[in-house]
């Protein structure tokens, strides 16, 4: 059986099994991540777009175009952000929404924008 993560929104409505080993585990201090998820810094995962599949009642999240390569993806219902679903074949989930977030395989390699933090957020990856 292949490894697979599950995770969703507040309310349960939006669901997701993701397939396989996640790629790019980082985390990321821009302004669209701030604005997007409410916090100075954003923690990500992707995953190949087929490998993500949207199991709740809700189906697919809803998404609102956020640049010209991407769009963010959060609940309809409870209005919790999911992550970002790219035009490549990409899906980017916000490490927050898995059930099991301490796994190995989803701690952060990276930050991205580290200098849109403000100066007294620190960030350590190791």
């Amino acid at each position: 059986m292949a490894k697979h993560h599950e995770g969703g929104c507040l309310c349960g409505s939006i669901r997701f099994i993701a397939e396989g080993p996640p790629l790019r585990p980082h985390t990321c201090s821009c302004k669209m991540c701030q604005r997007h998820s409410g916090a100075l810094t954003a923690s990500w995962v992707e995953f190949p777009r087929d490998k993500v599949t949207w199991t709740g009642p809700g189906g697919t999240p809803k998404t609102w175009r956020s640049s010209e390569f991407s769009s963010r993806a959060f609940c309809p219902d409870c209005g919790s952000s999911l992550g970002a679903i790219d035009d490549k074949p990409v899906v980017a989930l916000l490490i927050g929404t898995f059930d099991s977030n301490n796994r190995k395989d989803l701690k952060p390699e990276y930050h991205s924008y580290r200098g849109g933090r403000p100066r007294w957020w620190h960030i350590e990856v190791d």
